[in-house]
């Protein structure tokens, strides 16, 4: 009696299939506890390796941030530099050893930023100008010297038992290129740079690249190489049927003072050699641009094309064109278009250090900033360029 009892209370089932039931969910039971630790153990393992890995990054960030820590505070004391004469900072970051060469002297300026040094190096290389088209290097010394091998070296072909004949020596021109001091003078007054709303950099930046582009651009074209760079323009020339090295050839347009037929400027193209058509430029400036423009071939056709697709440029003949300003007018016996391969034909040479010096008292009340760079340019390859002369021979 007191069995039952239990057994009711109890609810148990003692028959061989209950008791396997209550196996089954004492098993259940138990895995359902065994998987709940695994994965609490799981869990504090992940939460410890996502703490390792944010210490990681954490630790991580100012080594990927080193250049951008590095420029900045140079940055920021160049800015004090420009707005208040403040070289304090610059000096110090000089002393630490943490400009990396953006501080010389304060007698000969500072280096800008490199912020500032690349908007100007940007607007430089987008301006109509030679540079924009030619040869143009980097350089550490005060010249830069280009090697050229203007000979054709002797080949030919050889059998298994004749004599090999001995090749010609080539022959090797240097030509040196110096570098000279472009210099600009922008101003501002004292109120101005004071006004922390005032983006000084900016400011800087546009003015300096305005006037360097404006005397670049006329100094390699008509730089006379006395201080400033050998102009293009400014070399002998010659017919070019009589053309040697040293000199740079030309085509008569035909008509003196002007051209009125497009065969002067199929002749002009095909006078310079194959190996630079290939990579050849047209320059002029608008208003010879504005003759050409109207000429016709023999079938009525303008050789000036307009580009085909939206954003391409206008060709002459197939060929790029290079608007430069600096370039003559059309009048007689002027040299008023180049044709050539101007990456072969003319060389760029510059420091690719920038030096401002702030000076507030020649031109009180406002401040002046001395800024100067060093750079040369020189024809580097004589074959490479052909100009039209507006004469009938």
């Amino acid at each position: 009696m007191q069995k039952t009892e239990t057994k009711a209370r109890a609810g148990e089932d003692l028959s061989p299939a209950g008791e396997l039931k209550a196996a089954i969910a004492g098993f259940v039971s138990e895995f359902k506890d065994f998987s709940n630790g695994v994965n609490a153990k799981l869990q504090k393992q992940d939460d410890r390796m996502n703490k390792l890995d944010r210490k990681s990054m954490m630790n991580a960030r100012p080594a990927l941030a080193t250049a951008a820590s590095e420029e900045a505070p140079h940055q920021k004391a160049f800015a004090a530099y420009l707005r208040s004469g403040d070289d304090d900072a610059l000096r110090g970051l000089e002393l630490e050893g943490k400009a990396l060469n953006t501080a010389i002297a304060a007698d000969g300026g500072y280096l800008v930023d490199p912020q500032t040094a690349a908007t100007i190096q940007s607007t430089l290389s987008s301006t109509a100008s030679i540079r924009a088209i030619a040869n143009v290097v980097n350089v550490d010394s005060t010249s830069y010297d280009v090697l050229v091998d203007r000979s054709d070296i002797g080949a030919g072909w050889a059998t298994e038992a004749g004599p090999v004949t001995e090749s010609d020596t080539p022959q090797i021109d240097r030509i040196s290129i110096p570098l000279h001091e472009l210099s600009a003078l922008p101003k501002a007054s004292q109120r101005l740079l004071d006004d922390s709303a005032f983006d000084i950099e900016g400011w800087l930046a546009g003015r300096i690249a305005d006037k360097f582009a404006r005397s670049e651009a006329s100094a390699f074209l008509n730089g006379d190489g006395v201080d400033k760079p050998k102009g293009m323009l400014t070399y002998p020339t010659v017919a070019n049927d009589s053309w040697s090295w040293g000199n740079i050839g030309y085509v008569a347009s035909e008509t003196a003072g002007g051209i009125t037929r497009a065969d002067p400027i199929v002749d002009l193209v095909y006078s310079l050699g194959a190996e630079y058509r290939a990579n050849a430029t047209f320059v002029m400036n608008s208003k010879t641009a504005g003759q050409v423009r109207k000429l016709k071939d023999a079938d009525g056709r303008f050789v000036w094309v307009d580009g085909l697709a939206m954003g391409e440029p206008a060709r002459l003949m197939g060929y790029r064109v290079l608007i430069a300003e600096d370039m003559p007018d059309i009048a007689d016996d002027a040299m008023a278009m180049a044709f050539g391969d101007f990456s072969a034909g003319y060389t760029v040479a510059e420091r690719p250090d920038l030096r401002v010096l702030r000076d507030p008292f020649s031109a009180k009340p406002h401040v002046l900033f001395y800024a100067t760079k060093r750079v040369g340019g020189a024809v580097s390859d004589f074959g490479a360029i052909k100009l039209m002369k507006f004469a009938t021979s």
